[in-house]
């Protein structure tokens, strides 16, 4: 069908998807009813932003805790300018896509220190700051700040897609449903219009088993009338992913396990974990122990899988009795900033999805006496 022969309908459309929100949005933890927005309630952009970030390529179920918890420990944009990284690394760990957390505090340093403590309202000048693109500009504008924005995530990708059906395949069919949500999005309310959108494409107008039969504009929706709203948004053959290995290293002494802190660029930057052998999204680790002794190899502990590759981990345990650290060695798996961590609180060391896995592992094997 296309965008371009959809013309009178479009407020009619807007019209229902708007009225159903009132009745039928999520109650989440960052969101401001309708019925109070209405009134013009806006909520706080500190909690918009914060929010927009996690849910950057998470579930909202996933965030929710998180945001939680990060609000009751930094209530204000000026609490997390103030933190330390490697806190907010921590508290951040099993959310995923660490980058976000690093820019997060970066930008809430740059608000405090530059913006006097003040998000901008303009998409424009939002996009200048740190981990913000233009989606999340455009959600803050919207939502926070009351803006007309066009704000299309993967949810409003989907719903207006099946609802013109868009069939040119993603990446360029973005261009497109763009187009749509820009005709769908109204000059007043449009925070609460994406919100409307999101909620619809994640309850209702979902991937894999699509409730048409309560769907608020079922009657306007191209697809749903040619029977073939499974097709859209139309993506493009998946690449199969490259299958990395990695060997992690297990150094226990006195029921504290040594941990290192990550280089701050790459994968995981600044992030605590295990030793490892150096391996990256583009190779296999190199194998090589950080230390000399005795080692016991356990293999594919682990298999995790990453936006564009699968990793297959090794883990590697110190048998030998003495542990000397010889700090600035020549060896490629170095231990200049490693720590001691009590085994009874590594929970409490934030460590990624990646490292946690290979942990509860060990710990279970241990028990078991099997490392």
């Amino acid at each position: 069908m296309g965008v371009d022969r959809i013309t009178g309908e479009t407020q009619d459309i807007t019209a229902k998807i708007s009225a159903h929100y009132v009745d039928n949005a999520r109650n989440l933890p960052w969101r401001v009813p309708p019925k109070l927005s209405a009134k013009g309630t806006l909520p706080d952009p500190y909690h918009v932003w914060m929010s927009e970030v996690m849910l950057q390529q998470t579930t909202v179920a996933a965030v929710i805790s998180y945001f939680q918890k990060f609000t009751q420990r930094w209530p204000t944009v000026a609490d997390l300018a103030a933190a330390n990284e490697a806190d907010v690394l921590a508290a951040w760990a099993g959310l995923g896509y660490y980058a976000r957390a690093r820019n997060l505090h970066k930008c809430a340093r740059h608000v405090t220190d530059n913006l006097g403590g003040v998000f901008p309202s303009e998409e424009t000048e939002l996009l200048k700051l740190p981990g913000v693109g233009a989606y999340t500009a455009a959600a803050i504008a919207a939502i926070a700040f009351g803006r007309r924005a066009v704000v299309v995530d993967a949810n409003i990708e989907r719903l207006v897609a099946r609802i013109f059906q868009i069939d040119t395949p993603l990446p360029a069919g973005k261009a497109d449903i763009r187009v749509g949500m820009d005709g769908l999005t109204p000059k007043n309310g449009a925070g609460d219009f994406a919100q409307a959108c999101m909620d619809i494409g994640a309850s209702i107008c979902n991937a894999k088993t699509p409730k048409c039969e309560i769907c608020p504009v079922q009657g306007h929706c191209a697809a749903y009338g040619d029977g073939d709203q499974m097709r859209y948004p139309v993506k493009p053959p998946k690449k199969a992913k490259p299958l990395r290995k990695a060997r992690f290293f297990w150094i226990e002494q006195d029921e504290k396990l040594l941990l290192v802190t990550r280089p701050s660029k790459g994968m995981l930057g600044s992030m605590r974990a295990l030793p490892d052998d150096n391996w990256a999204a583009g190779t296999d680790g190199h194998g090589q122990s950080p230390l000399d002794g005795n080692w016991r190899i356990h293999e594919n502990i682990v298999q995790h899988s990453f936006t564009h590759f699968s990793l297959e981990v090794d883990l590697a345990v110190y048998q030998s009795d003495k542990i000397v650290i010889n700090k600035g060695d020549n060896r490629k798996t170095k231990l200049d900033d490693a720590l001691w961590w009590p085994i009874s609180g590594i929970e409490d060391a934030g460590l990624p999805t990646l490292y946690a896995k290979a942990v509860r592992w060990a710990v279970k094997h241990k028990m078991k006496d099997h490392i």
